[in-house]
This record gives structure tokens, sequence and C-alpha cells, in this order.
């Protein structure tokens, strides 16, 4: 569950921001026939069935995304129905009634989703490649070609492998047997994420300083050194080197896109995470950014992983973690367990001794929240990170709580139910409804479970916590509260009942 809001935030805050000066206009399509097919629930398993590979797009009509996404996609379209063998793009529309038990099959989350199908529905894979035309082009282009190719000359080695991004070439004495075929199940695996090659002559390789002993896999990459050698040729053992050696010390995140693919890593991780947000044109930042590689590199192995963060592109992470621009440089550590410890305007000769009082157990946990409201007289009570304690989880009353973002429109549409229903319930001293907006308050994902806006919890006056999932209207959440809450009150529940007519 942290993964997935860790790479969630990465998505939103960090890297959506950077792309939207990148975004183009929109490209318009020519009219003719669509080269895009559009598949439903009907005719999905016949299409799939009759081509080895097909990239499916599940999109929603209201998603911005998807529209930006359209004629770039058709135009991809056009194009690789062409290739040899020809590629296929199609779409289902995911907020059509009929079409949600094939986007849940297909586990998706958000919109636009993009599936690479092959072998008729046998292998489903994620499409982690461009948006724009010719990016996809490009890009599935080489994921419908072999997982890893063979190199047979230096000229092809280096224009494979380059010096700007991880490649990874498997080096056999001869191209068959157990090593040769775990390596290739793994490039199978890796694909969407890696370029991979394989050779069975080692001298072609560039930066070909040190000897390499057969077989081996070595994985070039442009930071830290230059290459990283494995001979382990069990499956796991492999997946997990490339997964680790393509990981910079420390990631940096910047307005380069070519410092976007790291980021990612960094926030896929399931170590603990540690943010270093500063300007990187003030005077000492080359001590602050030595001082920082230093301390990875001796925590290296523990169990957590780094990021440098230009101050310039982290707005958004900034808003969301509740950091001031003030207080930069500062360093952040968030914990497997969402815990979150921060030092603000930090100094270069601090940040050892601070990291060390990490990992003794010595810093006093940071926590996000919006300042405790002077005053909280509407019907719904407004809670925050600093009273959720005291108002709810220790009131003793029964609190409906909804958790809700401002921009959530969804949320807006509850929100007039919410008060009719605090209204009815005003003169109840035991039940209170209250929100929380969670994107500007850090919420104890170990209690309360959130895959959306608005999500509204019951926790009674005995800690008994239940999830709503009923429809929202007045009448239903009443109900909810009748059945959820503690008696602890004089009034009946037939009060309760009659303030619902």
């Amino acid at each position: 569950m942290a993964n997935r809001r860790w790479i969630g935030l990465t998505l939103i805050l960090f890297l959506l921001p950077l792309l939207k000066s990148a975004v183009a206009e929109e490209t318009q399509v020519e009219e003719g026939e669509a080269s895009v097919l559009t598949l439903d629930r009907a005719n999905f398993t016949e299409i799939v069935s009759k081509h080895p590979f097909v990239v499916v797009e599940f999109y929603a009509p209201w998603c911005g995304h998807c529209k930006r996404l359209a004629p770039e996609y058709e135009k991809a379209a056009a194009i690789l129905k062409n290739n040899n063998p020809p590629i296929v793009l199609a779409k289902v529309d995911a907020n059509e009634e009929s079409n949600k038990a094939l986007a849940s099959e297909y586990e998706v989350k958000g919109f636009p989703t993009l599936k690479i199908v092959r072998n008729g529905g046998k292998n489903v894979g994620e499409y982690k490649g461009p948006r724009d035309a010719d990016g996809i082009v490009k890009y599935l282009t080489k994921q419908a070609g072999p997982p890893s190719v063979e190199i047979k000359s230096s000229e092809e080695a280096t224009s494979l492998i380059g010096d700007k991004k991880v490649f990874i070439v498997g080096v056999f004495s001869k191209l068959e047997g157990e090593e040769f075929a775990n390596f290739t199940a793994v490039a199978e695996e890796l694909r969407s994420d890696y370029e991979l090659g394989h050779t069975t002559d080692a001298t072609v390789l560039p930066y070909n300083d040190s000897p390499i002993k057969l077989p081996a896999v070595r994985l070039f990459k442009p930071f830290d050194e230059r290459h990283a050698d494995f001979q382990d040729f069990n499956v796991e053992a492999l997946t997990k080197f490339v997964e680790e050696a393509s990981m910079p010390l420390v990631a940096t995140l910047t307005k380069d896109p070519e410092s976007h693919p790291y980021v990612m890593k960094f926030f896929n991780s399931p170590d603990s995470k540690a943010l270093f947000f500063m300007n990187f044109t003030v005077d000492n930042a080359d001590t602050f950014k030595t001082t920082y590689q230093e301390l990875a590199r001796s925590y290296k192995g523990k169990g957590l992983k780094f990021l440098l963060a230009d101050l310039e592109a982290s707005q958004g992470a900034l808003q969301y973690f509740g950091l001031r621009a003030e207080g930069v440089p500062c360093i952040l550590i968030q914990d497997t367990e969402n815990r979150k410890y921060l030092k603000e305007e930090i100094k270069a000769e601090q940040m050892a001794s601070w990291l060390k009082e990490y990992f003794d157990g010595a810093l006093q946990e940071y926590k996000k929240s919006e300042p405790i409201p002077e005053k909280n007289d509407d019907p719904v009570k407004v809670v925050v990170a600093d009273s959720l304690k005291t108002m709810v989880l220790d009131s003793g009353k029964n609190v409906l709580l909804e958790f809700y973002a401002p921009w959530c429109g969804h949320c807006k549409q509850l929100a007039p139910t919410l008060d009719e229903v605090a209204v009815s319930l005003q003169n109840e001293s035991d039940v209170m409804i209250a929100k929380i907006d969670a994107t500007a308050n850090d919420i104890p994902t170990k209690l309360f479970d959130l895959k959306g806006y608005p999500t509204m919890y019951m926790v009674s006056a005995s800690g008994k916590m239940v999830q709503y999932d009923g429809d929202r209207t007045k009448e239903d959440i009443m109900d909810f509260i009748r059945k959820n809450r503690d008696s602890v009150s004089s009034v009946s529940e037939a009060d309760i009942a009659k303030d619902e007519l």
C-alpha cells in the first residue's frame, strides 16, 4: 500500500508538473478510417486472440490525459499497422458499465492505462514508454522484437549501449544452455524497463577495461562506476541484481527528462527513502552534493535510498509534504512504516550526525498537519492531523469521518449531504460528523486505507472502525451511522430514524 502511494506521488507531484511544459499542443488527426481498434467486453477476447502483439488503452471519455493521448495514439497506430508483423493498437472505454469488469481484470486503476498483450492474452505487461507518436512507435517496435538482441561487432555494441542509459549484456561462450535460457527469461520479464543484448565476444563491448569471466552479465550505466558484473544466473537473483545495479547511488531530480526514470526507480524501491531538497544555484551547492553522495555511499545496503532534488523542480513535493521553501536546504526521510523525519535549514556539516540519529532511533517524528482551527462551529467539524487523535480516535464519540481532496468533484457533491446529516444529528452528543483534507494532512495508513476520494469511515465510541461503501444519500449514511454507532446516548435509535424522515 505504501509503495503504491509513493508511485502516485511520483507521477502527480514530481514528474507531471515538469512534463507539462514539454507537452505540445494537441495534434489534429486527419479524418478517415481509424487505425485504433475499438474493443469492448463482447469482442475483446476474439480480437486479442487473433494477434500476437496488441496494445490496449483503457480510457475514460472525460479524462484530459486520455484526450491528449488520443491523436498521438491514432498516428502511431496508422504507422504500426504497416509494421512487419503488424502491431495492433486498440482502446477500451473503461468508463462504460459493461466494460468495468474487463478493466478490473486488467487491474486498471487510473486513466489512461496501457497494457501490452502478447500471445493471445497469455502474457500481459505494462506499457512504460512515451506518449507521443514517434516515441510510441519506437518503443513498441522494440517491444515487438526479441527481448535481447545479439551483438556481433564493436559498432553494434557502441550504437546499442551508448553512454546515456542502462544497458544489460549477457556474455556467453555459446548461446545455449541453462544460463542463456535463464538470461532470456529475465530479459523477457524486464524488457519493458530495460534494453538488453547478448554476445559471445566480450572484446566488442565498450569500456573493456576489466576482463569478464564467462558466463556473466555486464550492466552498463551512465552513473557511478561505468559497469557492474554478475555471474549468478538464478532468475530471481539476476532480476534483483539488475534492479539494484541500475539505480544510482543518489537519484537526482531536475527538470531534465533524463533524470525521471531514475526518480521513478527511487520511488518504486521498497526501502525507506531520504529526500534532500536544495537550491542547485547556491554558492556551496557542490559541498552539499559531495557530502550527501558520501553519506549515501557510507549507508549503502542499509535499507535507505537517496534522492537529491533541485528546489526549482520540487515545488509540488514541498507542498505535498507541507514543507516551506524557506526551510531549504532540508532532508526528509520517510520509512517503510510511512513515518517521516525532517531537518530544515540543515548545514552540510550537520548531515552526518542527523542521519546517525535517524539510524539510532533518536529523531522525533515529523507530521504534516494544517493548523487546528480556532473556530470549529460548522455542523461538519474540521479535523487535522494534529487533532485526529483527540477529536476522533480518543474522543469517546461515534464519528463519521470523511477523507476528501479539495479538487475532488465527488467530494464537492457529497458536502451538502453531509451537512444535512450533521444538522439532523446535532442534538446527539455522542455523534459527530467530521472531515479531513487528506491532501494537506498526514493520514495513518495503518488505520485508514484510502484508495480514492471521498472515503468515509465510522469510528465508534469504543474504537471500532468501519469503512462506508453505500450510496452517498442522506438516508443511507444515516442508516450506516445507526447500525455502527455504539449505544452510549440516552437518545434512542428510533429518534435517529425519525430524523431521517
